[in-house]
């Protein structure tokens, strides 16, 4: 089985499943936006093409089987084995039947915050043109944050739409029992996007206290699975709901209202969130990528141990470089193990730095005023601290060279 210190050394273990990312020779830092997809990634996009080849159209029942693969995949990873889950090519369709079912009209209030991915940042700001009222509360301080999600819900509100783990900080959201508490008891539904977590941290939605909670995410980032791999958890009370979002999969298992046969019928559970006819290449892949984590024992307890050790040493290195704080930084008061699988610096001059990292071949990104370090397992140490060493010669050449920062 797989270790830690396997991955630690050069060459990483791992890496020889990556040779098509050719993840040996190269410093792929983006791992929090885009990771790697093993090699068995391709073969699932070869069998999707050769079953629609060999079956033509009767192809689906191939691929609603390795639809139901990737279900079971997102069912372990939330440790609940029996949940109901919509598949879609994003979040943001299955976000869009989400908000579709809500009563906006009897209660047109929906919270969030001001750190959410562009998802449902741009979405709301849509909504609230159109006169949905879009409270946005400030993500800091994090550890209050989820009381005050609480404290803005009222009785107009239709639902709390939060991330788990901030997209742009990397900073993890406590205390979202205690807001799913607080919504159930007002009648607010809640939407937890877990993107940032799966695949970094032990996500147990019954220990989280999120039974009650609507929890979407993807694979496109740690879960290695690529595009088109996004889903939606629902709880159990979900069949209240009627999606004015709605596609005609979901009719494969509608069932009449006999008391009012003139509405558009739903199935029961994930099918009434169900959308059309799909591109299903993207479910054999990922499909062939879980059962690569499972060959490999790349568990989520394992990959929270690997991420801990990856941004603990990029953070530590970078601390060793002595940069000037008002050119780059970090938080150093809140503990490693409040973050999640990338390491954010803080700097106004972010995007440079993201940008004479690229000259270097370092792969990172940058949001605003964040440069994110996101690390993955198939890099070894000497990648991560090679990486990091970078960054270093890019502030001290723009810093002290003839061309500086702004």
């Amino acid at each position: 089985m797989t270790t830690v210190d396997d991955l630690r050394r050069a060459p990483n273990a791992l890496a020889a499943h990556y040779r098509r990312f050719r993840v040996a020779d190269r410093l792929l830092l983006s791992g929090h936006s885009h990771q790697a997809w093993p090699d068995v990634a391709l073969e699932g996009q070869v069998e999707a093409f050769e079953d629609a080849a060999r079956h033509v159209d009767d192809k689906w029942e191939h691929a609603f089987a390795r639809a139901e693969e990737v279900r079971e995949g997102y069912r372990r990873l939330l440790g609940d084995p029996d949940a109901e889950i919509a598949l879609a090519a994003s979040t943001h369709d299955l976000v869009i039947r989400f908000l579709s079912g809500l009563d906006l009209a009897a209660r047109p209030r929906l919270v969030t915050t001001d750190g959410e991915f562009h998802t449902l940042r741009r979405q709301l700001a849509r909504l609230a043109e159109e006169g949905v009222e879009v409270v946005r509360v400030r993500t800091d301080p994090v550890d209050t944050l989820a009381a005050r999600l609480a404290e803005a819900v009222d009785d107009g509100t239709s639902a709390v739409l939060v991330s788990a783990v901030l997209f742009a900080t990397s900073r993890i959201v406590p205390g979202l029992d205690a807001l799913a508490a607080a919504c159930q008891r007002r009648g607010v539904e809640l939407l937890v996007d877990v993107y940032h977590a799966l695949g970094v941290l032990p996500v147990r939605l019954s220990e989280w206290g999120l039974e009650t909670a609507w929890v979407t995410g993807g694979g496109y980032k740690y879960l290695q699975l690529g595009e088109g791999n996004c889903f939606l958890r629902l709880p159990g009370h979900a069949d209240r709901m009627r999606p004015v979002v709605t596609g005609w999969f979901a009719e494969f298992a509608a069932l009449a209202d006999g008391e009012r046969p003139d509405l558009v019928p739903y199935g029961r559970g994930a099918a009434r969130f169900a959308g059309a006819t799909y591109d299903p290449t993207s479910h054999y892949r990922a499909a062939r990528v879980f059962r690569f984590f499972a060959n490999h024992g790349l568990t989520p307890p394992f990959l929270r141990e690997v991420s801990l050790h990856q941004v603990d040493l990029l953070a530590r290195r970078f601390d060793q470089l002595d940069l000037p704080e008002e050119v780059v930084t970090r938080d150093r008061a809140t503990p490693r193990e409040c973050f999640g699988g990338f390491l954010a610096l803080r700097s106004p001059h972010a995007g440079e730095l993201r940008a004479g990292l690229a000259e270097r071949g370092v792969h990172t990104d940058s949001r605003g005023e964040h440069l994110r370090f996101g690390p993955a397992p198939y890099l070894c140490d000497a990648q991560l601290e090679a990486a990091m060493d970078a960054l270093g010669d890019v502030v001290r050449a723009r810093t002290f060279g003839q061309r500086g920062f702004g």
